[in-house]
């Protein structure tokens, strides 16, 4: 059993798994270690991964790529409106104002969330994984932007459920890469704590985190992001100037061709690189539009200049988490990852904000992998791995309310604050005699992404019912859990009945001694708190028997997706994969019988020329023809049992031409054997009494007589009628030579029985 790392990327997608030996990337169809994240519709079938990629040009309007962009997302964001403007698939807004996707496939139009676009893609990294392990896989890791919320989390989790996997933990990028980075590393100062700086400046996004490091443990202490700056607003930057240029100077509209958008966003991403290593560079285009050749030409320092305002947007996050640990003094090193890092611009700004120069020690494409692979193997059974702990923390404060008003710390409610280590576990008590509803939300709208919703989820406790008095303690578990999603993991209902001499305590009295307060009568705790044996959560004492009740929860998610909605479209996926594997083996039946067509033809007249009439020459050949006209007029687009049909037909013409031609060979080897079988068993009689020596030698002359018969009548045979001596029949008459031969010598050989021989 292996454990797999998936790090789903905006282009790209790179699969990392453990083995015994360590870890390793593993390589797609196209024997590349970087998938593209791209799914497109053909007419009868899904293009996924590299062959999506592929057949892109193609179904412009039916490709789906960079689907990270708008999973779990609203159709009203801001970020979501600019992305929908370069998609050039159909959208619309779903019900719940998340996004709908509308693709032309098997002669309709069929609408899929982003949630199923990304299922696929998972499918088909399943799909490769499984290839190359040759093993079933369902446990793994998935890295996640550390700005992700709480319903793109979930989201996740969906896609994952429907393409059959099973995450044991959705890891943020940087914390992903700081694993990888430090379980390995042994020449940290031992003096204390070392911080270190992780910048992954992706295609889309900019993520900073800052992590402490020391003997088998490593610590985020900061996540900051700017989720909408990335690799690709550079590329913008020279595509917006070029695009200028050629409609000043070639007089076209590059904004109104799709297929030339694409291009020159493709050459800029290129020209970008070569800007990395070079002061300057050229662009040149064949027909970009309208039949014309472009050109162009851009200086490194012009380039700077027009990137000039991302540069300072990317100091935002870096100047973030700096203040989140205080003194750059304290900064030990800052690595440098991601596919936007390349730029000499970004290493200078970075440098004089940290006061280090940054370094690359790390794959900046396959360390996010990696590190997801690492901590798969931490959490599943089956390997051992060195003991290394991992906290991460959570970037966005979370609060809880009920009917009554905010639940924790503050005005606010905050419950987990920015910062909280993840997991964690708050304990609260309520006094409630009915169901009730606690909704969780992000207490800080500032921390957020622009245009998220700030409602999480609603959780029911309940229905329960209380046997006396007006009101009972219902103790809520809420969990934040390894994914970075918060949920209420359990609710139990507790009664007590207390002796007459028992005084009632406020009902508003701290837990064990917590400082935490809660406006609307509810106590809350940490699960590090351990209560004191002999005094409740209200201040009552022990001195009683307690009725403890679980009661049910019930979450809805604002966004997400019902149990029926996820099973509806884990059916869909499932149809899907078989539509997929029906007309690829449809293309390998009609494959094959185009390739049998050549074959054949190729063989009737040299290979088998010798063994078919001329009768049967013609009538093949004419079979042959009829089906490559048929292939390539009625039998295009036919189904698998016609493709097969057709060459099972024409294998009952070939096969007794195909079966003379190898029997011819086979026939000659068997005639070997047999000459070779009589040889030895007469040279093996010489030490056997005459009796038995003349059975073998009477046997072998027989076998070697009847050979001889039926090799003179096969020999006046021509080749292109049916032997009357096949190979088969040779083994037959060798097998049966055998057996009565080896029988006399075994019976010969055997020792005699040591009572019938008489006494000495």
């Amino acid at each position: 059993m292996s454990v797999v790392g998936f790090d789903i990327g905006n282009e790209n997608c790179v699969i990392a798994v453990v083995k015994q030996r360590g870890i390793d990337v593993l390589l797609n169809d196209e024997s590349n270690r970087e998938t593209p994240a791209v799914v497109s519709f053909g007419e009868k079938q899904r293009f996924l991964g590299s062959a999506g990629a592929a057949s892109a040009m193609m179904n412009l309007k039916s490709t789906v790529s960079q689907v990270k962009r708008l999973i779990g997302r609203k159709v009203k964001e801001p970020d979501v409106q600019n992305e929908l403007k370069m998609f050039p698939v159909e959208t619309s807004e779903g019900r719940d104002g998340g996004i709908l996707v509308h693709m032309k496939y098997l002669g309709a139009t069929h609408t899929f969330t982003p949630v199923q676009i990304m299922a696929m893609l998972f499918s088909h990294l399943k799909e490769i994984t499984e290839k190359s392990l040759e093993i079933p896989i369902s446990d793994c890791v998935i890295g996640v932007p550390s700005y992700f919320t709480d319903l793109q989390r979930h989201a996740y989790l969906n896609a994952a459920t429907i393409a059959g996997l099973k995450p044991l933990r959705l890891m943020h990028d940087c914390t992903a890469t700081a694993l990888s980075y430090g379980i390995y590393k042994t020449d940290f100062p031992t003096s204390g704590p070392n911080c270190v700086v992780f910048i992954d400046i992706g295609h889309c996004d900019t993520q900073v985190s800052i992590a402490s490091f020391e003997a088998g443990h490593m610590r985020i202490l900061s996540h900051t992001f700017d989720g909408s700056l990335g690799g690709r607003d550079f590329d913008e930057v020279l595509f917006s100037h070029f695009a200028a240029q050629f409609k000043e100077q070639y007089h076209i509209d590059v904004y109104s061709n799709v297929k030339a958008c694409i291009r020159l966003r493709a050459a800029c991403e290129k020209l970008k690189k070569v800007l990395s290593a070079n002061p300057e560079a050229p662009l040149t285009i064949e027909c970009l539009m309208e039949e014309k050749d472009v050109k162009g030409f851009i200086k490194r320092e012009e380039f700077e200049k027009l990137a000039s305002g991302l540069l300072e947007r990317l100091s935002i996050p870096c100047k973030k988490a700096l203040a989140d640990v205080g003194l750059p003094e304290k900064i030990h090193s800052v690595e440098l990852v991601g596919s936007g890092s390349r730029i000499p611009a970004i290493t200078r700004l970075i440098a004089s904000l940290f006061r280090r120069e940054p370094r690359r020690t790390l794959n900046t494409s396959e360390c996010v992998a990696r590190g997801c692979a690492l901590q798969c193997a931490m959490l599943s059974p089956v390997f051992r791995v060195r003991e290394y702990q991992v906290q991460d923390i959570i970037p966005f404060s979370i609060g809880f309310s009920s009917e009554e008003g905010p639940i924790g710390t503050g005005s606010n409610g905050i419950l987990f604050r920015r910062g909280q280590p993840i997991p964690s576990i708050k304990l609260l008590t309520f006094q409630r005699s009915s169901t009730f509803h606690l909704e969780a939300f992000y207490a800080n709208q500032q921390e957020l992404p622009p245009g998220v919703q700030s409602k999480i989820s609603c959780f029911t406790i309940g229905p329960f019912s209380i046997s006396h008095g007006e009101k009972a303690r219902v103790k809520v578990k809420v969990i934040l859990n390894l994914h970075g999603i918060v949920s209420v993991e359990s609710a139990t209902l507790i009664e007590d009945h207390v002796d007459d001499s028992v005084t009632r305590g406020n009902t508003h009295s701290n837990i064990s001694g917590s400082s935490d307060m809660v406006a609307n009568g509810v106590e809350d705790s940490s699960i590090t708190q351990p209560k004191s044996s002999h005094a409740s959560a209200d201040g009552l004492r022990e001195d009683k028997a307690t009725r403890r009740l679980e009661i049910p929860v019930s979450v809805n998610i604002y966004g997400g997706m019902t149990e029926s909605e996820l099973y509806e479209a884990q059916q869909r996926e499932i149809q899907l994969a078989q539509q997929d594997r029906a007309v690829e083996l449809t293309k390998e039946r009609k494959n094959a019988l185009e390739s049998y067509v050549y074959e054949m033809r190729n063989k009737l007249f040299n290979t088998y020329r010798s063994f078919a009439s001329d009768q049967e020459r013609e009538g093949i050949s004419r079979s042959l023809q009829q089906t490559e006209e048929w292939l390539y007029d009625d039998g295009d687009d036919e189904t698998e049992n016609a493709y097969t049909s057709k060459l099972e037909g024409l294998k009952k013409l070939v096969d007794p031409i195909d079966n003379r031609y190898k029997d011819e060979e086979a026939r000659a080897q068997a005639t070997r054997d047999l000459l070779k079988s009589v040889v030895d068993y007469r040279m093996s009689v010489d030490s056997i009494p005459p009796e038995d020596r003349e059975m073998i030698v009477n046997e072998c002359n027989k076998a070697e007589q009847w050979l001889r018969e039926k090799s003179q009548l096969q020999d006046s045979m021509p080749k292109n009628t049916d032997p009357v001596l096949w190979s088969a029949d040779i083994k037959r008459r060798k097998e049966d030579l055998d057996m009565t031969c080896k029988h006399i010598l075994r019976s010969k050989a055997s020792p005699p029985n040591p009572e019938d021989q008489g006494p000495d």
